[in-house]
């Protein structure tokens, strides 16, 4: 039996703009499981950035609930969230949001050594990772301003998944990027999932949708449909690809 690590009940969402209420989410009933690749699409102005960010506890939603395994985390204070999201979330932001002052190296380390006081162990495993995604030695000390826009990117992927967190939230991390780098992005959120890594990701890109096995459609604050695809396995799987395909065409992508 699959086991959900995330989940909202009746999750609402709403701005006053101009005397009115602006209903950006609208009681939405969201099951996430451990493991998933799960994709929100829909088209701008959707809701989908609105919804990530009240998923992981970065905006606080106006109604509803949110649960973090069996954790009500809806009623939190600021404080214990932030906490909650350094031991539990990791994030890649649209932009990079490295600091400048800051060597690649120490950019990576600032979010593991939040939770591991090991500095030893952290250090080693953050350059494991940083050399996995091509950012060899000779890049560990260069500051941002220095490295590409693939380059910075993938350094801010490695430093949301630094401190190993329990889901990943990605908020289109390839969509600044070129298709180089757009695609090592993507080779290491998949690589992540296929080790049991939970990914909430939102995506207009089809190809990086691809990746996913789960895609959630969002139109006006609210879920108007699913697509299941089952685990990417890095083939050219021209089915799982027109079930895609076929899925967003019908919500009118």
């Amino acid at each position: 039996m699959e086991n959900i690590i995330l989940r909202t009940k009746q999750l609402s969402k709403s701005f006053s703009s101009g005397g009115k209420q602006q209903h950006v989410l609208k009681n939405l009933n969201i099951e996430i499981y451990d493991g998933d690749f799960t994709i929100i699409m829909g088209a701008s102005g959707s809701g989908k950035t609105t919804l990530l960010y009240a998923l992981s506890g970065m905006d606080k939603p106006t109604l509803g609930e949110i649960y973090f395994g069996d954790e009500n985390i809806t009623g939190y204070g600021q404080d214990k969230l932030a906490l909650f999201r350094r031991k539990n979330c990791g994030f890649v932001f649209q932009q990079n949001y490295l600091l400048d002052s800051m060597s690649v190296l120490d950019n990576c380390l600032s979010a593991g050594l939040l939770i591991n006081k090991d500095r030893k162990s952290i250090v080693r495993y953050t350059k494991e990772l940083l050399a996995k995604v091509g950012l060899t030695e000779v890049d560990w000390n260069k500051f941002p301003t220095q490295l590409s826009g693939g380059e910075a990117q993938r350094c801010a992927v490695i430093r949301g998944i630094v401190n190993q967190p329990k889901i990943l939230f990605a908020d289109e991390p390839t969509g600044a990027l070129n298709s180089v780098s757009g695609n090592s992005v993507m080779n290491l959120l998949t690589e992540l999932n296929q080790k049991k890594q939970s990914i909430i990701m939102v995506t207009h890109d089809i190809k990086s949708a691809r990746r996913g096995n789960r895609i959630l459609y969002l139109r006006d604050g609210a879920i108007c449909g699913e697509c299941n695809l089952g685990k990417y396995d890095g083939t050219k799987n021209t089915e799982r690809n027109e079930k895609l395909d076929s899925f967003l065409k019908e919500m009118g992508w």
